[in-house]
């Protein structure tokens, strides 16, 4: 294999392609990213088994010139010092030459460097998926419902379910649910599909769908997604996204979520997220995030935090609206943290059912996004 490539390109397609890079593997040549170059382009792999991303490079883009082919090829460089050379390199071209026992040269201006290349034919085979049922979904929005759900997903591998983000697809709305027992997110959103077709029961991973979120691009473009039996596949422009699917049912989370409150206020976001976010400097001492909130006649609410070292902070805040029954209730700051820094609106709605039934959180007058999390039993 022998070829010159333009470096904004290829560094481009190797970030993209070492996303999928662990260094946990047990197979030597998952370390590596396989390049293959023939007269169509150059096609860049990479694989962790649970991810596998290809990202595609074009002889020629926009008319201008990005690969010049002297002899097509493969070869499989280690990506621990492939990704920071190609990065680090001199020159705007860069020249690839591989020869017997592939053994790989790189130049570039006047740096050239040898690294040891690994068989290609050692290389596990892409995944087949059959496209036959598939969706589309604009990138921004894409990224926006994995910002709005991921972090919500359980880190406890000893329920690897819950380590995902359950997919969901009926009467033309797509919807993402991530839970980890204490806290619940989820978003909603219509989709052009049949008002018949269905998905059940497909959960991925929350850490893969941030990776994936890293490489979506920001403007609005449309992405295929394919689900197959045991895998899906993001289509981007010139890259390819595979992941597999978790294993085991997803647990019924609709029980969870209250119908009717016995309480509810509308509060300005801004003023209670900073608000708590005070509180939770103070909690975050104790290493319990517990924060309390007692609602006043006044339309008011305190909001207070303690540590046994440091001190307590109390704040009074106005609320827009106060409905119901006045309760005190506590609960994970930063857990309200995380569901308010996901929302854009200007004004939120709280939703209680008691001071130890779920909150529920959202942006008023937008039922798409919702945020539930468990309160506190405090003496």
């Amino acid at each position: 294999m022998k070829l010159t490539v333009l470096k904004e390109y290829l560094n481009e397609s190797i970030q993209h392609v070492s996303k999928a890079i662990t260094s946990r593997t047990t197979i030597p040549i998952l370390s590596g990213i396989k390049i293959d170059a023939d007269t169509s382009g150059i096609t860049m792999t990479a694989s962790d088994t649970d991810i596998s991303i290809q990202s595609y490079i074009p002889m020629e883009q926009d008319e201008l010139q990005v690969i010049e082919l002297k002899q097509s090829g493969s070869v499989v460089l280690p990506s621990k010092f492939f990704v920071e050379i190609v990065r680090k390199l001199p020159a705007a071209l860069v020249e690839i030459e591989v020869k017997e026992h592939f053994q790989t040269t790189i130049r570039s201006g006047s740096t050239e460097i040898q690294l040891v290349g690994l068989d290609p034919e050692e290389y596990p085979v892409m995944p087949g998926i059959e496209e036959n049922t598939r969706i589309q979904i604009p990138s921004d929005l894409l990224k926006t419902m994995i910002k709005q759900t991921a972090f919500a997903v359980s880190t406890n591998e000893a329920t690897p379910i819950l380590t995902g983000v359950l997919w969901t697809i009926a009467d033309g709305k797509l919807k993402f649910t991530g839970c980890d027992r204490f806290r619940l997110a989820s978003r909603e959103t219509k989709i052009d599909v049949d008002p018949d077709f269905t998905l059940n029961n497909i959960s991925i991973s929350g850490k893969t769908l941030n990776e994936l979120s890293k490489i979506l691009p920001d403007q609005n473009t449309l992405i295929d997604i394919v689900f197959a039996e045991n895998q899906v596949l993001f289509k981007m422009n010139q890259l390819l996204f595979y992941t597999r699917i978790l294993e085991g049912t997803y647990p019924d989370t609709s029980k969870l979520i209250p119908q009717s409150f016995q309480t509810e206020l509308v509060a300005n976001h801004h003023e209670l997220a900073n608000s708590i976010d005070r509180a939770y400097l103070l909690s975050r001492e104790e290493k319990t995030n517990i924060v309390k909130m007692v609602m006043r006649e006044d339309q008011t609410i305190e909001i207070s935090s303690s540590s046994s070292e440091v001190g307590k902070v109390t704040e009074e805040l106005n609320v827009e609206r106060m409905d119901g029954e006045l309760i005190r209730i506590s609960f994970n700051s930063k857990f309200m943290l995380d569901a308010l820094k996901v929302m854009d609106s200007e004004r939120v709605f709280i939703g209680f059912t008691g001071p130890m039934q779920p909150i529920i959180i959202r942006p008023e007058g937008d039922s798409s996004l919702l945020q539930l999390i468990l309160p506190y039993r405090t003496v």
